[in-house]
C-alpha cells in the first residue's frame, strides 16, 4: 500500500454524519456538507476538500463498497465507521493501527472479493439494479460505457463571458489569481480548471468573465442558432446558465424571455445578468397557462431545457443514482411531454426549437421526440445530438426541430 494520508477522528466523524443524513433523511450530499462546513467554519480547504470528496466517492460507490464489505446496507454508525475503512483501504490506503473502529475489517482482501463480485455492471460500477436493468434496455451496448464514465469526478468547467473578454486574456488573468485552466477544445469559449478551485472569489468571476457550466451543457445554446435581433424565449430557465449564454451569442442585441415556474430562480438569474453586463433578458415567471398563451406564435427560436430524471450528470450528483425511484421517472416523462406540447406553440411558423435533457435515457430523450413529431405534423426534426457521459463531460440530449 501507498503511503497513507493522516486520518483526523473529527473529519472522519463529520463523512459518517453526513452520510446519515444523506441516506437517512432523503438529502442530497451537496446540501448536507454545505451545512456540516458551515457549522465548522475553522476546517481549513484541505480539511473541507477531504470531507467533501470523502463523501462524494462513497455515495458514487455507496453499493459497491457493501458488496465488497459482504453486508447488508445500514446507517449503523458502527457499521458506516468500518464502511469507510473498507473505502480507504480500496482506495490503497493503510488503516490507522489504533482506531479500534476498524480491527474487524483490517487486510480482509478487497481485490479478491472484488474480483468474485459477480460480472454485472451494477455490481462493480454501483448503480441501483432497476436503473441498470433500465439503462440497459435503453441504451444497449453503449450503456456499459456510460455506466462507466458517470463514476469519473467531474472536473470543473468555465464557459467564458465573451461580451466581456475573450478566452486567451480570461486564461491569462486565471493564471495571475493563481489559478491554472486551460481551453476546452470542443468549442471557442470552454475552459477546464487543472485543480479544483472555489472559483466564486476570484476578482475574473466577480468581474463577470465567466459563468461555471459543463463543457457538454455548453454545447446546447449553441444548437438553437441564434443570430442577434431575435426574439428567443428560454421556457425552463432556472437560474439562466444557458439564457446568459445566449445572450453572449446575440451580442446583447434582440430579446432574451427567459421563463420559469419558479419565481425564485429567475430573481437569481436577474444577479447573474448584471454581473454578466447582460441587459437583453427579461424574466417572466409562469404562473398558469396564461402565461404560455400570451406568447403564442411569437418566438424565433424556444429553448426547451424540461425537467429531467438528472441521469446525465451523476457524476456531479452521485445520489441521483440511490434517490431516483421509477415512480418519479414516470412522472418526469410525463411532465416533458406536457411541456413540449404545450410550450411549442410559443414558436413562430419557420421557428426554430431545441428540446434538450441531461438525461441518458431514450425514453427521456429521442422517445419523446418521436412522440412529439407524430402527434405535430407541423414540426419536422432537423437534427439531434447526444452527448455521452465522458471524462470533458456530463451527459446531455439536444433535438433541433423546426416548426413549418
Amino acid at each position: 500500500m501507498s503511503q497513507s494520508p493522516r486520518l483526523h477522528k473529527n473529519l472522519v466523524a463529520a463523512v459518517i454524519e453526513a452520510l446519515e443524513t444523506s441516506f437517512g433523511k432523503g438529502y442530497y450530499a451537496d446540501k448536507v456538507i454545505e451545512r456540516i462546513l458551515k457549522r465548522n467554519p475553522k476546517w481549513g480547504a484541505r480539511d473541507r476538500g477531504f470531507i467533501a470528496e470523502s463523501t462524494y466517492e462513497m455515495v458514487r460507490w455507496w453499493r459497491l463498497l457493501w458488496e465488497l464489505y459482504g453486508k447488508e446496507p445500514t446507517l449503523k454508525r458502527k457499521e458506516l465507521y468500518r464502511l469507510f475503512g473498507i473505502w480507504w483501504q480500496w482506495q490503497g490506503y493503510d488503516l490507522p493501527r489504533d482506531w479500534t473502529q476498524f480491527d474487524t475489517i483490517r487486510d480482509i482482501g478487497l481485490k479478491e472479493r472484488y474480483n468474485g463480485l459477480k460480472d454485472q455492471v451494477a455490481f462493480r460500477e454501483s448503480w441501483p439494479d432497476w436503473l441498470a436493468e433500465l439503462a440497459e434496455a435503453e441504451l444497449g451496448a453503449e450503456w456499459e460505457a456510460i455506466a462507466k464514465a458517470s463514476n469519473i469526478p467531474a472536473e470543473v468547467f468555465l464557459r467564458t463571458n465573451t461580451l466581456k473578454i475573450d478566452r486567451p486574456s480570461l486564461l491569462k488573468q486565471l493564471a495571475e489569481e493563481n489559478c491554472p485552466a486551460r481551453a476546452l477544445e470542443s468549442n471557442e469559449v470552454g475552459i477546464v480548471l487543472e485543480r479544483r478551485k472555489n472559483t466564486f472569489r476570484l476578482p475574473s468571476f466577480q468581474s463577470g468573465y465567466f459563468e461555471v457550466q459543463d463543457g457538454g451543457s455548453q454545447m446546447i445554446a449553441p444548437y438553437l442558432n441564434v443570430e442577434p435581433g431575435m426574439r428567443v424565449i428560454d421556457a425552463c430557465s432556472g437560474a439562466g446558465g444557458k439564457a446568459l449564454h445566449l445572450a453572449a451569442l446575440m451580442q446583447n442585441k434582440g430579446q432574451i424571455i427567459a421563463m420559469d415556474v419558479e419565481a425564485w430562480k429567475l430573481k437569481e438569474l436577474q444577479k447573474r445578468a448584471r454581473r454578466n453586463g447582460v441587459h437583453n433578458i427579461e424574466t417572466r415567471a409562469i404562473e398558469n397557462a396564461k402565461s404560455i398563451k400570451r406568447l403564442h406564435e411569437s418566438a424565433d427560436r424556444l429553448l426547451l431545457d424540461v425537467p429531467c430524471s438528472g441521469t446525465g450528470v451523476i457524476k456531479r450528483n452521485p445520489d441521483t443514482k440511490w434517490k431516483l425511484r421509477p415512480e418519479h421517472l414516470d412522472r418526469v416523462r410525463k411532465i416533458q411531454a406536457d411541456i413540449i406540447a404545450d410550450y411549442s406553440k410559443m414558436l413562430k411558423k419557420g421557428g426554430k426549437m431545441v428540446y434538450a435533457t441531461c438525461s441518458i435515457l431514450r425514453s427521456e430523450n429521442e422517445e419523446q421526440v418521436e412522440k412529439f413529431l407524430a402527434e405535430h405534423p407541423d414540426f419536422k426534426l432537423i437534427r439531434q445530438e447526444r452527448v455521452n457521459p465522458s471524462d470533458w463531460s456530463d451527459g446531455f440530449f439536444m433535438a433541433e426541430m423546426e416548426r413549418l
